[in-house]
């Protein structure tokens, strides 16, 4: 059994700052052996990819719409993954989702194995 729990969202103005985190357990689930991808999901939308990084943390790779604004990190001691979201807009309010495939840089949301129940971000204008 695999669990990816996601925390840190919460309701903040445009141009505030959050910190997403992603911690991973599992008894079967080695964390340094996954990559780890942050998706979101606006409401009557689908769920989009946001950031993924490699399972040594060496190579990112974003989508065009949070390049320059998010950085995606890990922590494989600690077995977390973190997304840091700068310079927010209204249009990144979405339930964000982190993921856990064992591949290089899967962007597509079909590759990947474990997902994380969500957890809310709001940007008020």
């Amino acid at each position: 059994q695999v669990q990816l729990v996601e925390s840190g969202g919460g309701l903040v103005q445009a141009g505030g700052s959050l910190r997403l985190s992603c911690a991973a357990s599992g008894r079967t689930f080695t964390f340094s052996t996954h990559a780890m991808g942050w998706f979101r999901q606006a409401p009557g939308k689908e769920r989009e990819f946001v950031a993924v990084i490699s399972r040594s943390g060496g190579s990112t790779v974003y989508a065009d719409s949070v390049k320059g604004r998010f950085t995606i990190s890990r922590d494989n001691a600690k077995n977390t993954v973190y997304l840091q979201m700068n310079s927010l807009k209204p249009e990144d309010t979405a339930v964000y989702y982190c993921a856990a495939d064992y591949d290089l840089l899967p962007v597509s949301r079909n590759e990947y194995d474990y997902w994380g129940q969500g957890t809310q971000v709001t940007v008020s204008s």
